[in-house]
């Protein structure tokens, strides 16, 4: 082989593992995380019992499950209504109290079951949530009505009309995407509309004040940034605890009691930091 030659194929290697690195970096945002192995997870819900859980319900004591909200009956953790006459603005969450979390995948099947509660709002319809890097259940007003959090929100759809779900939300708190503040309360994700009583997987990849990911059924939907104390849409709050700016890296996890019928058949996450 001459030099010209050799150094002609010396080209076309370079140009095709230039291609190649250009083709692997514009892979879509869209593809599914890798593969876990069954004991990377956590089970943060047991299938037996709350162990580990704690409920606080606007207007009432730390550790008081109001109506029996919470409760787990045949392997499912179900957030009940059955003894309720009126919901009567009683949001409720259920926090893992175990440890805090920074750096996780966070990953929860659930579904959707029965009528809402009456006297509820009617954005609470088929509305549930998973509560990332939350304060801590201790800290929270007697009266307050949602965690200083970020909500990656559960969702179902009605007989007619879209209606995605893994949005996120933000009470106390902020968001950026493209480097832009996110000046509404709720995004919606890319997700599909999943109506009826189907069971939906979704997984929220959280890599502490940096960057946070929702899948549902293993495609991502919805991505953001720098999530940080501030914002408004939370009530009845300590201002001591909401120090507007402070970066969110860390917190505790919980699901919510919004007046509709939930049910989740796992609650499992994989710890990243380690």
């Amino acid at each position: 082989m001459t030099p010209e030659n050799k150094g002609m194929q010396a080209l076309r290697a370079v140009a095709l593992a230039a291609a190649v690195f250009s083709l692997l970096s514009a892979r879509p945002a869209t593809q599914a995380a890798p593969p876990r192995a069954a004991a990377d997870w956590i089970h943060l819900f047991n299938g037996r019992d709350l162990d580990g859980w704690v409920p606080k319900f606007a207007g009432y004591d730390l550790g008081v499950n109001f109506n029996d909200t919470f409760r787990v009956e045949d392997g499912i953790l179900k957030v009940a209504y059955d003894k309720y006459k009126t919901f009567d603005n009683r949001f409720g969450h259920l926090f893992y109290r175990r440890q805090k979390f920074s750096h996780y995948i966070l990953a929860a099947e659930y579904r959707f079951v029965g009528e809402q509660t009456p006297g509820a709002p009617a954005w609470a319809l088929r509305n549930n949530g998973l509560m990332l890097h939350c304060q801590a259940a201790e800290t929270m007003g007697k009266d307050q009505d949602f965690p200083i959090s970020i909500e990656a929100q559960l969702l179902g759809g009605g007989p007619s009309g879209e209606r995605s779900t893994a949005n996120v939300c933000t009470p106390g708190t902020d968001i950026f995407m493209n480097g832009t503040m996110v000046r509404g309360h709720c995004t919606n994700s890319s997700s599909e509309t999943y109506r009826g009583d189907r069971w939906v997987r979704v997984e929220v990849e959280v890599n502490g004040a940096e960057h946070i990911t929702h899948r549902v059924e293993g495609r991502v939907v919805l991505e953001y940034d720098s999530p940080r104390i501030g914002g408004g849409n939370v009530a009845n709050f300590d201002p001591k605890i909401k120090i507007d700016g402070t970066p969110l890296g860390e917190g505790y996890i919980a699901i919510q009691a919004e007046s509709h019928p939930t049910e989740f058949r796992k609650i499992d996450l994989v710890n990243l930091s380690r």
